[in-house]
């Protein structure tokens, strides 16, 4: 077909002879992108490595392919992996068929490996399978427990045993003996939940697994979650001929929180010690972390302001606590997993905002600050790694701008900072054990993850996945190029942005704007990374004459303390302000159709679409909204209460920006979208965002996905969202 195309051209330009050859490159055909090729085909999702483990030789890796077998390569190479296991060797007792497997963890010496099957979720994040364990040299397979699925089994650090949850409670299974002893006998569904977050805390501190083995294997230390007075929340789930309800403790702004505790178990003794974190209950335990020592755990406290945050070094076997870090803030403090306890046992590093930007600092063990680390007016976003050996730390930070990520590494004395990552845009690394190698993972704008294998110093040793079918998909699709650029508001408020085009854009037309926004605190939509499906459904509105657009509004993330946290006390005032002045400012530009300019946004993004669709009613036509938050007293209270405080403290912040409090400022095309099984953003909030509208008797479009979460996903469910949307904005845009 291509060897046609080209063959007519060269006629039609010795014919003619006055062809621009700008002009026919231009006009070159390509394949329009369809809803199919992006929700049921999967044209465009990049080729990722999954679940890499890597081996204690620091020369091998592992990777699960397909979830059919478990490989083995090299760092310098990819000839002759090694299949460690694979499903069809994988036939429990008394079946005839082997078992898929959807996770899988290593023991200490390598020689046993925990297999997961038959995930089920539990929460949002959290799930419970059926584990074997697999005996590497023997080829034998084991049932870890015949008694039920079990939730987060771990080895213990010297291999002899296995923790998991089951029914809310902790067990320990000693694999040598194969004796099961169960740990705690209070868990009680919506009650007591032993080893595992509540909701709230697996969501917005962002943990599955609440209980931790000490460094020697010697002690477990879990959380003890006393949920009884948390007020439950129901959800419909329509399955079968008469609904059933489903019952689960979310506490929303203001309400009250489960009452967390930590004990400390020990293997030896089977005694169990509460820790003592101090008579106040009415607060936070956001992380808990043993030191190098295993008779010394770091229990971090913060109050329910979420603006102090203590470190505790706690006796493992007397309870007993001292505070060695205090840190106050006059907004908020981010949880981050970036405390690390160096091998010495000596010192530790963490990060925090104290000069307006997140970097590292270095500590002696008692919280005596010896010196910060990485400084500049940009922000540290995760410690990779601690090479102790070398005194080396590995860190992501978004130094050379905020869209970037790159990789440095600083010594531990403050010197020889490098800047590893070669290309512009942004990097995610693992690091190999001993820290000779990492897995990188890079992309841009508009280059698909390009993953490789380096050594430390940056260097490139192979290319694990160059996702040449997406490079290939997107020129064969005439993909546009994602341009980002800044401007600044009537409030000299400078905003970072990006632009799709439409293919041959001509300057002299006018286009419609659909404008994409998520706008929360410390989020960026604009990021110099690979955008997966919402990149290419925006290049197929761009195909259809649309021009897409994303600005980060204040109160997004990697500019310093004082953008991100400006919206403290009242979420969604500056940042419809700034949306408006964004679409003023397209409006303004000659290509762009000012009566023409929607937007859309899922979650907050919702909240800040309906917004912008009432008090920005003169500037945008149509919105969508996905789940989205409509008033904040609906939403669950960590995340509400560290940016709003309490309703109780701060009504006026709760109501003033309520889209609810709106409606009857709204003039153009609305559509909703909610799924009703939202465990996240309850369909509650689309409710009563309903109530006020047909009160003020605006008309919308609704619609409803049935038993689908805040993720809306399974089946065809999103090839049905995305061509609802579509011919929304066909139709009203």
């Amino acid at each position: 077909m291509k060897k046609i195309i080209i063959k007519t051209l060269v006629v039609f330009i010795a014919v003619f002879g006055i062809i621009n050859i700008k002009l026919l490159k231009a006009q070159e055909s390509h394949q329009n992108i369809t809803l199919t090729d992006i929700w049921a085909s999967a044209t465009f999702y990049p080729n990722m490595p999954k679940d890499v483990y890597h081996m204690n030789d620091g020369k091998h890796y592992c990777i699960l392919e397909n979830r059919i077998m478990l490989n083995e390569y090299s760092y310098k190479d990819d000839k002759n992996p090694k299949t460690i296991i694979r499903t069809s060797k994988l036939i429990p007792k008394g079946k005839d068929k082997g078992i898929p497997f959807d996770d899988y963890k290593f023991n200490a010496h390598e020689s046993k490996i925990l297999i997961a099957t038959n995930q089920e979720p539990i929460y949002r994040h959290s799930t419970h399978a059926t584990y074997y364990i697999f005996d590497i040299k023997t080829g034998k397979l084991t049932l870890l427990s015949d008694t039920g699925k079990q939730g987060l089994a771990t080895f213990s650090p010297d291999g002899f045993n296995v923790a998991f949850i089951r029914n809310n409670n902790l067990f320990v299974k000693n694999i040598k003996n194969n004796v099961e002893n169960q740990i705690t006998n209070d868990g009680l569904y919506n009650n007591i939940i032993n080893g595992s977050p509540d909701w709230v805390y697996e969501e917005e501190f962002g943990f599955t697994k609440a209980f931790f083995w000490s460094p020697d294997g010697s002690k477990i230390a879990f959380y003890k979650f006393d949920e009884s007075k948390v007020k439950e929340f129901f959800l419909t789930e329509y399955n079968n001929l008469y609904p059933e309800e489903y019952k689960y403790k979310y506490p929303k702004a203001g309400e009250d929180n489960s009452i967390v505790s930590i004990y400390v178990y020990n293997i030896e003794s089977k005694t169990t010690k509460k820790m003592d974190i101090g008579k106040e209950t009415n607060q936070y335990i956001p992380r808990i972390k043993w030191t190098q020592d295993s008779n010394v755990l770091s229990i971090q406290r913060m109050n329910r302001l979420q603006n102090k945050l203590e470190i505790l070094l706690a006796d493992a076997n007397t309870g007993n606590f001292k505070v060695v870090y205090t840190e106050k803030n006059k907004y908020y403090i981010d949880i981050t997993d970036n405390l690390t306890f160096l091998k010495d046992n000596k010192h530790f590093i963490f990060t925090n905002e104290t000069n307006g930007y997140n970097h590292i600092y270095l500590y002696y063990i008692n919280g005596k600050l010896i010196r910060q680390l990485t400084k500049g007016n940009w922000e540290v976003e995760k410690i990779k790694g601690v090479d102790n050996k070398n005194e080396i730390i590995y860190y992501i930070s978004s130094e050379t701008s905020p869209v970037n990520r790159d990789l440095y590494a600083i010594k531990l004395d403050g010197t020889d900072k490098v800047k590893l990552s070669t290309k512009q845009g942004t990097n995610k690394v693992s690091f190999s054990k001993g820290y000779k190698y990492y897995i990188n993972t890079f992309s841009d704008a508009n280059t698909p993850p390009y993953i490789t294998v380096n050594a430390t110093d940056g260097k490139k040793i192979r290319v694990l996945e160059d996702n040449a079918h997406i490079i290939k998909a997107t020129k064969n699709y005439g993909f546009t190029k994602k341009e980002f650029f800044s401007f600044k508001t009537s409030d000299t408020v400078e905003l970072n942005a990006w632009m799709i085009k439409p293919p041959n854009f001509d300057s002299t037309k006018k286009y419609p704007v659909f404008m994409y926004v998520y706008g929360g605190p410390g989020s960026q939509t604009v990021k110099n990374d690979w955008g997966y499906f919402d990149f290419a459904w925006f290049q197929m509105l761009a195909q259809k004459g649309y021009i897409t657009v994303s600005v980060d509004n204040r109160g997004t993330g990697a500019r310093g303390e004082e953008f991100e946290k400006c919206t403290y006390m009242e979420l969604g005032k500056l940042e419809t302000i700034d949306q408006i002045e964004s679409a003023k400012y397209l409006g303004n530009l000659n290509y762009i159709d000012s009566n023409r300019i929607g937007i859309f946004g899922w979650s907050y993004g919702g909240y800040m679409s309906i917004l912008c669709m009432t008090k920005g009613a003169d500037y945008f036509k149509s919105a969508i909204a996905v789940a989205p938050v409509t008033n904040w007293r609906y939403y669950d209270n960590i995340y509400t209460e560290r940016f709003m405080r309490t309703p109780q403290e701060n009504p006026n912040g709760y109501d003033d920006n309520s889209p609810i409090n709106y409606v009857k400022k709204l003039k153009g095309k609305l559509l909703l979208i909610h799924g009703t099984a939202d465990d996240n953003v309850h369909l509650q909030n689309s409710m009563e965002l309903i109530n006020s509208l047909v009160n003020a008797n605006k008309q919308f479009e609704m619609q409803l996905y049935p038993n689908k979460n805040h993720g809306i996903y399974g089946g065809y469910t999103r090839l049905h969202l995305y061509t609802k949307m579509t011919d929304f904005i066909l139709k009203n845009l």
